[in-house]
Order: C-alpha cells, then structure tokens, then sequence
C-alpha cells in the first residue's frame, strides 16, 4: 500500500512537471500584462500565438551556430598574415546546400527580361546590367570559346555553377530570390489569390512585389494594385495584411558572411565532444588527405581542384575528380553541415569588405565589415515613400550599368545623425571603413597625420585596398589545394567577375537556436 502511495505520488509530480514545462507563456490566449484576450474577433492586441519555429527556406539547409576558431591552420605562404587566428561565435542560420547553378540564374533573367521587357527605354539596363559576363573564359592563349557561348545556357550546363557573377550581381539576385519566396508564401497562407504571382509576369501591373514595401507600406504594393489580389484572408476585413508578428514572411536571402562562411565550411560539429573541439579540421572533410579513405570509395578526389601544372582533371580514361573545369553541383560528397562543394569546384562570394586583419578586439560576436545603414524614406503623407515606376542605376568602374533598385521597392536614404545620437551603436551610416585609423608622414611639417589608410588618394596611396574590395573564398577547380583550406581569403573588386567564382546564398536563423527535434541540449525550449 505504501509503495503504490509512493507511485501516485512521482506519478503526479511528474506530470505537474510535465504541465509546467509545457506551458508556453508566448502563447496564452489572455495577456500577462494587462489581463485583456489577444486575438479578440472584437479588436485588440492579434498576435500569431501559434507559431513553432522558422521554416527551413527553399534551397538551403540549416546551420547550427556556436563559437569557433577562424583562422589560418596551414603556413602563411603568402606571407600577408591576412587570416590570423581568433576566436569568434556565429548565431544559428541557413545556408544554400549548393552554389547557385546556372539554371537557378537563368530563372532570375528570364523574370526580369519578361517583367522589364530590354526594349522599353525605361528598363533598357536591367536584364543587360544582370547578365553573367560569359567573356570570363577567354584566354589569349586557350581555345575557350565553346565555354563563352554554351557554359551559362546550353542544358548541358544547368546543374553547373553559375559564374561571371560579380558581388553586386549576387546580392541583388539575393534580393530578386527574397521577394520571389515571400511572395509564394502570401499566396499559400490564403493573404494573396491564388496565382497572384504570375500577374506581373503577364504585365498585369506597373510593378512587382516587394517584401519591404508589402511590411511598410502594403497598400503600395503591385503599383497600388493588391487590392484586387487579395486572397481568403482577407476577402472579408478590407485592409489586412500580414505583418511580421505574423511569422508568415522569410527573412531576407543574402550573401554569408565571411565569419558564417567559414564557421559552415569547417563543419566541426563532427569534432565535438561535449563543449570542446576534438581537434580542428584542415579541409571541410575529416583528415589531412585530399583523398577518401574509406573502403568503398577509397583513393577517390573529395573535391575538384587543380592537382598540379596543367593537371585539372587527371589522365583520359581514369579522371581524378571527375572534371576540368567546374563539375556539376553534388559531385562530390558533403561536409557534415550537409554543404556541397565548399572546397573546390568554385570560389564564393561572401558578404564582407576585404581587410587584413579582422577586428577581433572590437567584435568577436557575428562579426562583419560592410555595413552602411539605411532607413526608409517617410513622404509627406507620413507613409513611405515606394519608387513607382522610377529604376535607380548605377555606372560602374568598367563602365557596367546596374539596377540597384526597382519599381516597387521602397526608396532608401543612409541615416541621418539623429539616429545614431546617444546610443552605443554604429555613429554613422557606412561602417565599411570603420577603425581604419592609421599615420601618414607629413613631409612638409615633418609630422605624422591620422587618416584612413586605405584611402586612394593620389598623393599618399597606402593600400591597394578599398571599401570596394570584397572577399571570397573556398578554392575552385583552378586553384591548388592550398586555397581548399576554408580559412584562407583572397579579394577582387565587387563590380569584377571571374570563371571561378561563383556563390551561394544565405538566410538568417529567427529566434530559438536550435530546431524543434533536433539535437538534445542542456536546456531545452519548452514545449506545449
């Protein structure tokens, strides 16, 4: 009799246990703060109360974050000691299982020749300024031109990795890529008719949609027109749209940074044991060797690199890695994030301004160098302002023309300085050159002046580096397996392209770091 009370007991303590961690206070149905009901019919305070967690997006697989040693793990043959060790901690994010592929671009072109038609003198330079530059084979002295008429759009090609892409070309399909999902999601969560999306294709409105115009000013969104693509939603509450407290938009796609980059390149989760690190990985795989030792496929290339001088592939009849230019993506097998291709194959753009050495003492948490910070602009009527039919360009360098924004979008300005005033954040709104200080000898005043060192100035040129100069890493199909070494980073001009430098896109992770059913942790989200 005693020991059957005994059991009642734990089995009612456990499950009052049970009940108190289950209970979600994020999701009650009546506020803790006020005592009125949220999600009242009559009005009030609407909240998603529902919400379990973010929705791995289209493309991409998810990165558990944690901290890391980033850094050089192989000699500095370079001798520009540019990736010096330091500790740094990445939050959770997504990350493209793959490099963007030929045919994934060619769906980007196809929208905007479609939706901004080349002839009209208005969009002249939108599908022309975003077109890959498919010159990047050409060599005085190699027989490539097959390469420059076929690698982007012969179907041969489509699963291969798109190149010739410059930075900016990457971050704007990144922001084309944005709007595209979130515009399928409005659809699919009932707040937009069912094929809506196909509307500016077939030139049924003066613009397309935006994501941040839909957040800031929704009634502006489809040049004004979204009322008549309402879905069931909101059929019978004229004026509802979904907001971010609703969970139903993504996050914006976006080029990693060079910190993210490198955290997802290493893979060091399948070196953990507890809180520490077994060790750090030389290459995105396990061991030192370039080569698989496992039973069933050992000796075979792990990844597609250039063995030595005028080795790309490996003799005819018994190829090495199976390739000599780019190899088709998933040739070879992924790290333990489940990324292909981050050693070989293809350099990638990541996010960052190139500078040598990272500001570890300043920033050792999400660390990146390239913020400039915007706001929208407000109008008169105290909405904001949507660019309607109007396409903001910009001339590169090389004489380039791109679109940087698009009819629909929202009109940006860089922040004013009322922003930043007593607050510890960021004092101006382009952060790019950001503790750059340096000494210049003055030889007039025999003298030392303070000014920025990677400053261009013709009088005093201290650095072939500027704010334009954007990382990229990884190593590709023409570079020695000393770059297949994910610490190490070289630069090129953002407006620049190459045949061995593509890309992949990736999209930050939005509240608990971990996903629901995935690993178990010390402290557990509760559950309900």
């Amino acid at each position: 009799m005693k020991k059957d009370c005994i059991k009642i007991l734990l089995t009612c303590t456990f499950l009052a246990g049970s009940f108190y961690n289950c209970k979600n206070f994020s999701n009650a149905n009546t506020s803790r703060a006020t005592g009125w009901q949220i999600n009242n019919p009559k009005g009030g305070f609407q909240q998603n109360n529902v919400f379990r967690e973010q929705e791995t997006p289209p493309g991409t697989v998810f990165i558990e974050g944690g901290t890391f040693t980033k850094g050089r793990l192989q000699d500095d043959i370079m001798q520009d000691w540019n990736n010096t060790p330091s500790q740094q901690h990445v939050q959770s994010f997504y990350m493209d299982q793959t490099e963007v592929t030929n045919i994934m671009y060619l769906e980007y072109l196809n929208y905007l020749k479609t939706v901004y038609p080349p002839e009209n003198p208005n969009y002249a330079n939108i599908y022309s300024g975003a077109l890959p530059d498919t010159l990047v084979w050409r060599n005085q002295f190699g027989f490539n031109e097959t390469l420059t008429t076929n690698y982007l759009r012969h179907p041969a090609y489509a699963d291969y990795p798109v190149v010739g892409v410059s930075w900016l070309q990457a971050t704007q399909y990144a922001e084309w890529r944005t709007d595209r999902v979130n515009e399928l999601r409005l659809e699919k969560e009932g707040y937009l008719a069912k094929g809506t999306r196909y509307q500016a294709l077939n030139g049924d409105v003066s613009s397309t949609f935006s994501t941040e115009t839909y957040l800031s000013n929704p009634e502006a969104t489809y040049g004004g027109a979204i009322a008549s693509f309402q879905g069931k939603k909101t059929r019978d509450s004229t004026g509802v749209f979904a907001k971010r407290g609703s969970g139903i938009l993504m996050p914006e796609y976006r080029l990693p940074t060079e910190i993210e980059w490198e955290y997802a390149a290493q893979a060091l989760i399948s070196n953990r044991e507890y809180n520490t690190y077994k060790g750090r990985k030389r290459y995105p795989w396990s061991g030192s060797n370039v080569r698989s030792e496992r039973r069933f496929d050992r000796g075979d290339l792990l990844a597609n690199f250039k063995q030595g001088k005028g080795d790309y592939g490996g003799i005819a009849g018994w190829s090495d890695d199976g390739a000599d230019i780019t190899a088709p993506v998933s040739s070879y097998r992924p790290n333990d994030f489940g990324l292909y291709d981050m050693a070989g194959n293809v350099n990638e753009w990541v996010a960052d301004v190139y500078r040598p050495i990272l500001e570890d003492e300043i920033s050792d948490f999400n660390y990146y160098r390239g913020n400039v910070f915007e706001q929208n602009v407000i109008g008169e009527d105290g909405k904001v302002e949507v660019l309607e039919d109007e396409v903001v360009y910009q001339t590169l360098p090389n004489g380039k023309i791109i679109a940087v924004s698009l009819p629909g979008e929202v009109r940006k300005t860089p922040v004013n300085w009322q922003e930043p005033y007593l607050r510890n954040g960021a004092e101006k709104d382009n952060n790019q050159d950001y503790y750059d200080d340096g000494e210049y000898p003055n030889a007039e005043e025999d003298t030392f002046t303070e000014e920025n060192i990677y400053q261009d100035e013709p009088s005093r040129i201290a650095s072939l580096i500027d704010d334009e100069a954007r990382v990229y890493k990884g190593g590709s199909w023409k570079d020695r397996v000393f770059w297949l070494d994910p610490a190490q980073r070289r630069y090129l001009p953002q407006y620049m392209a190459a045949n061995d430098i593509g890309f992949r896109c990736a999209v930050s992770r939005i509240g608990y770091r971990n996903t629901i059913g995935g690993k178990t942790t010390k402290y557990k989200r509760p559950r309900g």
